[in-house]
């Protein structure tokens, strides 16, 4: 199949997913608005996120504060929108610095095999015996409650899962043709390894990727809820719920809207991950 082939029938599976998959369609709906929200939160929102208004502390929500006030007087609503900022930044750099920890790691694994597999699962298997949140916790509270701290312990917690998920794929790879010709060539395996194995084993880790997005979203805020993450004056959902959590049964506004937007996100990704996996079925056609 020529490559302008493989573009149409990729073209064809993703017009086919936006027709049939609405949920999609929704999850797309959702990411996109939530990014153009943090690309111009300084322009709409109407007020200043930091700014302290004792005088409307505790307002309700109204047409001057549509999300009402918190217990400083800061517009909730500006203070969401801002947010948005954090929150999506959050879920790139943690998914991003598990990659390049995970990928490297799961490609020497899958292609030597052996002791060096044996090793690096071995290390791998380590951070994986722990629960998904006890682990971050301890590597914030040793290196200290920041987010990028908070950040940096999700990370480490998240690579093995692609370190595992690429590995499978190499081991699948390195036994096709191409491999064993490349290998019977001379060539350098770091350079079979970059050149065959690693582009054609990517997918399932996309896949997981785009499916982790949310969840590492919905961690760093509980990170944060619990004071291992942001630290005043960032301006965190999870930190904003904190703040609040002694009020909230009285003062619910203060609480409710910043967990509606984790919530509305999460589930956003989520859904969004669900059709980047459909779409990089290679039996997605035959379903339908």
């Amino acid at each position: 199949m020529s490559a302008e082939d493989q573009k149409l029938t990729l073209a064809e599976y993703a017009g086919d997913l936006l027709k049939h998959n609405r949920l999609f369609v929704v999850g797309l709906v959702i990411a996109l608005g939530f990014f153009l929200i943090a690309l111009m939160a300084a322009w709409i929102a109407p007020h200043d996120p930091l700014a302290i208004d004792f005088s409307a502390k505790l307002a309700s929500p109204s047409a001057e504060h549509f999300f009402g006030t918190d217990v400083l007087g800061r517009d909730i609503f500006s203070r969401v929108l801002h947010g948005t900022r954090t929150s999506l930044l959050t879920g790139v750099l943690v998914v991003s610095m598990a990659l390049l920890i995970g990928l490297p790691v799961g490609l020497v694994a899958g292609y030597y095999g052996g002791r060096i597999d044996m090793v690096l699962m071995r290390v791998a298997d380590v951070f994986l015996a722990f629960p998904p949140l006890l682990l971050p916790i301890a590597i914030t509270a040793a290196l200290g409650p920041s987010l990028y701290n908070a950040l940096m312990a999700l990370a480490i917690s998240w690579f093995p899962w692609y370190a595992r998920i690429l590995r499978a794929s190499v081991i699948a790879v390195k036994g096709e043709l191409y491999v064993k010709s490349s290998q019977a060539m001379g060539m350098h395996p770091v350079r079979i390894m970059l050149k065959h194995a690693l582009p054609n084993s990517t997918t399932p880790v996309i896949v997981q990727a785009s499916m982790d997005f949310g969840y590492t979203i919905l961690a760093a805020a509980s990170l944060s809820f619990i004071g291992m993450g942001a630290r005043p004056p960032t301006i965190e959902w999870g930190l904003m719920i904190a703040s609040s959590r002694s009020i909230f049964l009285e003062y619910w506004w203060t609480a409710f809207f910043p967990g509606l937007a984790i919530f509305v996100l999460v589930w956003g990704a989520n859904l969004l991950g669900d059709g980047i996996r459909d779409l990089l079925d290679p039996h997605y056609s035959d379903k339908r």
